[in-house]
């Protein structure tokens, strides 16, 4: 999606070249997510700080992480032990520019992007976890004043492909259960038309 959508803008489609002014364009996701913190009730909004990423998904492009990234990924493959047998999780923050607008009746935290919705989130229907303690080291990760607040299946790459490609991206969003409380929304589509609301009005002040 994100290669599409710059391809619409900085790529000359009738002659297969790459134009010589690249524009930059403003993304915002708004999604449903899952919260890793007893703070964080289920129906409120959550703006994502930083993506951090264990679906792979930027180890198959070129990318380089300044040193507090690398200090973060190093702690949060110390702290939950899960390089062994996943991939090599990567980082990428939001868009600062739009990240500002979001503060007011948002939380904000470090989101963990998963490759699946089942194994990769800690459920269980039939089959086994290879790591049935993923939620608890999730949840008790901090790197200064950074902690993974919720988890979901799309920010990390959003904002791993809007920083390699120049464009500013923001995550958005309406947290539908509490995996820590283990609670969940009695109307998740009520939540959802909220945070559209919400963030409409914000946009449209931009």
């Amino acid at each position: 999606m994100l290669n599409e959508l710059d391809a619409l803008v900085n790529i000359d489609f009738a002659t297969r070249t790459i134009k010589p002014q690249l524009q930059s364009l403003k993304i915002i996701r708004i999604g449903t997510s899952g919260s890793l913190q007893k703070d964080i009730p289920v129906d409120s909004n959550l703006a994502s700080t930083h993506g951090l990423g264990i679906d792979n998904l930027m180890n198959f492009y070129r990318q380089e992480h300044n040193n507090e990234d690398k200090q973060l990924l190093h702690s949060f493959i110390t702290q939950t032990q899960l390089q062994s047998s996943m991939a090599y999780p990567y980082i990428a923050g939001a868009g600062s520019s739009l990240l500002k607008h979001f503060v007011k009746d948002f939380h904000q935290g470090i989101t963990v992007t998963c490759p699946g919705f089942y194994g990769p989130q800690g459920r269980i229907l039939r089959l086994g976890l290879s790591n049935p303690h993923l939620i608890d080291r999730l949840t008790q990760f901090s790197f200064g004043q950074h902690r993974i607040t919720n988890f979901e299946m799309e920010t990390a790459a959003i904002y791993g492909m809007g920083k390699l490609l120049g464009h500013h991206c923001l995550s958005l969003n309406a947290i539908v259960a509490n995996r820590v409380e283990k609670t969940f929304s009695k109307d998740s589509n009520k939540a959802v038309a909220s945070l559209i609301k919400t963030s409409l009005e914000i946009i449209s002040a931009l």
